[in-house]
């Protein structure tokens, strides 16, 4: 592509620092570069023509996580580093609420369930079991003296489960569109230029500054690059990343439906809420890793049957639904659950790998970026 003097100009030209990826961690970048540099030209490039990955397909989960979740990270992490983990979503979700503000991004804190299904009787029994340890280690990292987690009664009717569900009376919710087109204003407002439909293909040293190769054929030059395209970051750097599909259906409108709060089940791989009378679920990418550790968006009969037959079974039995409609995001997960936020190369800077946590970090990882700049 030929771009002409005013678009080298005005939007292609002298860029100092470009971002990749327009989701929660690239304008969390953005705006906190502009705080240090407001004279400074930022673009972000974003390869869809709306923020693509993770940030407007997820469930809008608060995700400080569910007992079951972090009895699984205790097998590979320290109980030091589970406690910073959570502690890391909290701080991030704090940063998250003050920039946006709550009303903004629909934020409410009705609590969190996990649900067990009845031939789940080992891992219920051994959450129960581990209640009080696991209640203990999120002490520490709530600074508070308060249980967060709570044994209570299934007030829902779920069929196929335990009786008993496990509450998180910290957990929140909130509105992943209403976030997304709030931090696009700001970055709008605060003089951050976006491209849409606008493919990193490449990048490489270049006479002290970073040559970026657009949409296959066009080069352009830029002084920093700064990489925030999470499950896809693997096809610009070598990492410890794997990307990781997961696919969501949405019920129409159902009548007096009585579902309030975020309800996880077999150890956070399904998920589900209600969003507007509706039904919002999604998980089973456990059904097959192997096909969904992809960076192609779709979906499969095998999840989307398994998601339907939870509905109909479990969530609600006694129930007639219609599915209004499917969609699937890319997340990024790794060995790890600590993020990858590291200077690449000189002028190139990538913070990735948000572990399926993206609505609870990606403001403190897109500050954390924006740091390494002058770290």
């Amino acid at each position: 592509m030929n771009l002409s003097y005013w678009e080298q100009e005005t939007w292609l030209g002298n860029i100092d620092f470009a971002i990749v990826g327009s989701g929660i961690v690239g304008l969390s970048c953005a705006l906190a570069l502009r705080k240090k540099h407001p004279n400074k030209k930022i673009v972000v490039f974003e390869k869809g023509i709306l923020p693509s990955g993770a940030s407007t397909k997820n469930a809008g989960f608060a995700c400080f996580g569910s007992v079951s979740e972090i009895l699984e990270d205790l097998k590979t992490h320290s109980e030091e580093e589970v406690i910073q983990i959570v502690r890391s979503r909290i701080e991030g979700l704090k940063l998250l609420r003050d920039t946006l503000g709550d009303h903004n991004i629909d934020y409410k804190v009705y609590g969190g369930y996990e649900v067990f299904r009845t031939t789940d009787d080992e891992l219920y029994n051994t959450c129960l079991s581990s209640l009080s340890y696991i209640n203990n280690l999120m002490k520490t990292a709530f600074f508070t003296k308060n249980d967060l987690f709570l044994v209570k009664n299934d007030p829902f009717s779920f069929k196929n489960t335990q009786k008993k569900l496990i509450f998180n009376q910290s957990e929140g919710q909130l509105n992943t569109g209403m976030m997304m087109k709030v931090l696009l204003q700001k970055a709008s407002q605060n003089g951050v230029l976006l491209l849409n439909s606008t493919k990193i293909e490449a990048f490489s040293a270049k006479n002290d500054q970073i040559s970026l190769i657009l949409n296959k054929n066009t080069e352009i030059l830029v002084r920093n690059l700064f990489i925030a395209t999470n499950g896809f970051a693997k096809q610009l750097i070598n990492s410890d990343l794997q990307p990781a599909r997961a696919q969501v259906l949405i019920t129409k409108p159902i009548p007096n439906l009585k579902l309030k709060g975020t309800f996880h089940f077999d150890k956070g791989y399904y998920y589900f809420r209600n969003i507007d009378n509706r039904v919002l679920l999604g998980g089973g990418r456990n059904l097959d890793f192997k096909k969904e550790e992809t960076t192609e968006f779709g979906l499969t009969s095998l999840v989307q049957n398994k998601l339907e037959q939870v509905l109909s079974t479990t969530i609600l039995p006694d129930t007639a639904f219609e599915i209004d409609s499917r969609w699937s995001g890319i997340m990024g997960v790794g060995g790890k659950k600590k993020p990858i936020v590291r200077k690449i190369d000189d002028h190139v800077y990538c913070g990735v790998r948000l572990g399926g946590m993206g609505v609870a970090i990606g403001s403190s990882i897109g500050n954390q970026l924006a740091e390494l700049l002058d770290s």
